[in-house]
């Protein structure tokens, strides 16, 4: 869960704009006698550097085992924290430690046993919302009242936790979590690029799957946010340059082409986020699926479009749309038509709640937070699900690691979100993963991916990513990729029935090989 202060103010894909595609330097780990060879002097500069000086030291591995009593069964299982640390390929310098948690359950059958590696997004989020929100054994309430900075953290046992169908592998992004860069300016700008942040994960996971003997295991990809804009992306340079197939990945809540639907005044944005302005509005009355927008979706498609497409000049068609607009989403018709029926979600947010002085965040419609300047022009809310959650996860992990993991970093800081990552990333030029994702699926016929959206997002719209894969064609069984939405947000696993549909998906998804 990707995000900056860019972010509160015109959603997560403005951010993402500014990605790079540069890659990383070789992120290839080098063993010591790898380096024997090299010069004298080249082998004294690599070790006069200390890595992470100044930092403090982080705990060698640390293996502890756990047992839950959940409904219906007992689960038994280990859990690793650790870090990989990567090397550069020609120096053999330090770049990066790369932390990670593993949790994997007792007496299973290595061979046979899936394991999925879990990343979040940002760019500059560590892996926390889909730890204790979605996948791990122990869960911290993020529905309702929760989203508050002063919630308690406590943790709770994972009732839909994957452990019992995938092992799972949370990966900390460099300069998150406890992840931390080693290297100099130079290795800080490779990480921190779409290319470079990709080659590290990727070496990342190759490493631990070579430590862990898991080379027969089928091996699975799942990223939210940027996370899944990453996904795709590793997933083709492990198939294609680091030796490890992958069976499958899933998508939550992801942006696939950011610059299709996120450049500034793009009629396809537009279309893109109406249905999920109507779910918000339509929720409040009563249950939502996708079913009940679906008369949302061919208007916006077909007559939404259309009109948009004939210009602002065009008043019988502004007058049309406005009054069409207006009546699926709940807003004023003369604040509509005043904008020409072109709704931004910061405005939408801020309009949908006015009333009730409460701006919606950005990450669910229906989420709600007050609004410090009810009488301001401008919305200067924060947003109430994803910084209202901030501290409550940081806590958690900082206490799931202390306690329960035995993996004490002394005087050190769990960075869950480094914004310094999310000002600083490297912009590219063309932002997208689509061919990676349709390269990743014609490579290997038995891929199988799930792509899983929330109703009410309104930063990454699902609406979005149904129009890009709809222009994906698809060979084999349709299967192979699904498309399942829930009803909330961009975390829709804050809510607990659209939890359990999640885990049934991920659990058919894992089990179709």
């Amino acid at each position: 869960m990707t995000l900056t202060a860019l972010v509160q103010r015109f959603g997560f894909a403005a951010l993402c704009l500014t990605l790079a595609l540069a890659p990383l330097r070789a992120q290839e780990p080098q063993s010591p006698a790898a380096t024997q060879g090299q010069p004298a002097a080249q082998r004294r500069s690599a070790e006069q550097r200390p890595p992470g000086e100044g930092l403090p030291r982080l705990p060698p591995d640390a293996t502890t085992r756990h047992k839950l009593d959940l409904p219906g069964r007992n689960l038994e299982f280990s859990a690793t924290a650790g870090t990989i640390r990567l090397f550069d390929a020609t120096s053999g310098a330090p770049q990066a430690d790369m932390a990670f948690i593993a949790y994997a359950k007792e007496g299973a059958e290595i061979r046979n046993r899936p394991v999925t590696f879990v990343f979040n997004g940002g760019p500059g989020y560590a892996s926390g919302w889909l730890q204790l929100g979605a996948l791990g054994p122990w869960r911290l309430n993020m529905a309702g009242d929760a989203a508050r900075p002063s919630a308690p953290p406590a943790l709770e046992p994972n009732a839909e936790t994957w452990l019992d169908f995938t092992d799972l592998v949370f990966l900390d992004p460099a300069g998150t979590g406890y992840s931390r860069i080693l290297g100099g300016d130079e290795v800080r700008k490779s990480l921190w690029s779409t290319g470079g942040d990709v080659t590290s994960l990727a070496v990342t996971i190759r490493r631990w799957v070579q430590a862990n003997g898991r080379e027969l295991s089928p091996k699975f990809i799942l990223g939210e946010s940027y996370g899944g804009f990453r996904a795709p992306k590793i997933a083709h340079v492990l198939q294609t340059d680091q030796g490890v197939g992958v069976n499958g990945f899933v998508l939550v809540s992801p942006v696939l082409d950011f610059a299709r639907f996120n450049a500034t005044g793009s009629v396809l944005s537009y279309v893109a986020r109406l249905p999920s302005f109507a779910a918000t509005a339509r929720e409040r009355k009563g249950p939502i699926t996708r079913e009940t927008l679906r008369d949302v979706e061919a208007y916006a498609t077909g007559e939404f479009l259309s009109d948009l497409m004939k210009g602002v000049n065009d008043a019988p068609a502004l007058d049309r749309l406005s009054r069409r607009v207006a009546d699926m989403t709940g807003l004023d018709y003369a604040l509509v038509r005043r904008l020409g029926g072109r709704v931004s979600a910061e405005i939408f947010a801020r309009e949908i709640n006015r009333a009730e002085g409460r701006v919606s965040s950005l990450y669910d419609g229906n989420a709600t937070g007050l609004d410090p300047n009810p009488f301001s022009t401008r919305n200067t809310a924060e947003d109430q699900l994803r910084l209202g959650l901030h501290a409550p996860i940081t806590q958690a992990m900082v206490e799931l690691y202390r306690t329960r993991l035995n993996w004490v970093v002394e005087n050190g800081r769990y960075q869950f979100q480094n914004e310094q990552a999310g000002r600083q990333w490297d912009r590219g030029h063309n932002p997208e993963a689509v061919n990676d994702l349709r390269s990743a699926m014609a490579l290997d016929p038995k891929m199988g991916v799930l792509v899983a959206h929330g109703l009410t997002d309104l930063v990454t719209p699902y609406f979005e990513t149904r129009m890009v894969l709809d222009q994906i064609f698809l060979t084999g069984s349709s299967e192979r990729l699904r498309f399942e939405t829930y009803a909330g947000g961009h975390m829709f696993y804050s809510r607990d029935e659209a939890r359990r549909m999640f885990r049934a998906d991920g659990e058919r998804l894992v089990g179709r090989r």
